[in-house]
């Protein structure tokens, strides 16, 4: 992999994971101090993977300038593969078959996002 393109898949993760901060940082004060309830949180945590690993994908895109889907999936698939690790490692469990689910359509997410994000730097030349 050239260098352009392992700091683009850096960038994507760096963006994905801060979202993902973020976001869980405004999830946890809403659930402390609101109503909602583990079912809308399950539901709003999908979309919000879904969301930042789409964004993750389109920033990686724009910095690997080509190979979009590729940069894209191998955002999807590291970021799949840093919870795996954390799972097993840490809890000793594996993936579920919904986890598994959600993570084909997180890297999936991210594919499209650096797909799009290497054609509208494209576009833009």
């Amino acid at each position: 992999m050239r260098k352009q393109q392992f700091v683009a898949l850096l960038y994507g993760w760096i963006i994905t994971l801060g979202l993902l901060l973020l976001t869980s940082i405004i999830l946890a004060f809403l659930l402390q101090f609101t109503a909602m309830d583990e079912t809308t949180l399950s539901w709003i945590t999908l979309a919000v993977g879904l969301i930042s690993l789409f964004i993750g994908g389109i920033v990686a895109g724009v910095k690997g300038k080509e190979k979009g889907w590729v940069i894209g999936a191998a955002t999807g698939a590291g970021f799949t593969l840093f919870t795996f690790l954390v799972q097993y490692l840490g809890y000793q469990q594996g993936f579920s078959l919904e986890q598994s689910l959600h993570h084909a359509g997180f890297i999936l997410a991210a594919l499209l996002g650096g797909a799009i994000g290497v054609n509208v730097i494209k576009s833009e030349s």
